[in-house]
């Protein structure tokens, strides 16, 4: 069903709930799993080191990516370049002032992805 998953977070407890939810679904189809996040270089690896350790008792492999730019495009252009056949995002991002525009990449990703998306409710 689905070969290639990437689950996009940035590091907010809300996207992990995201993480979790693509990461289980990658184990139940046997799928790759592809964690991405867009941010600096220095918070990228932050992020993803986490999100890993966090997930370290789960017996799969989980591939990185970290990208910087426009959070929504570079999930869009990271999947098509990976061939990603399922895109996992949460339904909210960051808390604070920046919720109101991160609130939108979950709504860009789902109308321009070439593949399908499956937003998570995360609030």
């Amino acid at each position: 069903m689905y070969s290639k998953i990437l689950i996009a977070t940035d590091g907010s407890l809300t996207a992990d709930r995201a993480v979790e939810r693509g990461l289980d679904i990658a184990a139940s189809l046997g799928s790759a799993a592809v964690l991405l996040t867009v941010a600096s270089e220095a918070k990228a690896k932050t992020v993803l080191d986490r999100t890993l350790a966090d997930h370290s008792n789960r017996n799969q492999p989980i591939e990185t990516a970290s990208e910087s730019g426009d959070p929504a495009s570079v999930i869009l252009d990271v999947s098509e370049e990976i061939g990603a056949d399922l895109i996992v995002v949460g339904n909210k991002g960051m808390q604070g002032p920046r919720r109101f525009f991160l609130s939108s990449i979950p709504n860009k990703v789902a109308h321009h992805a070439k593949c399908a998306v499956l937003i998570v409710k995360t609030t």
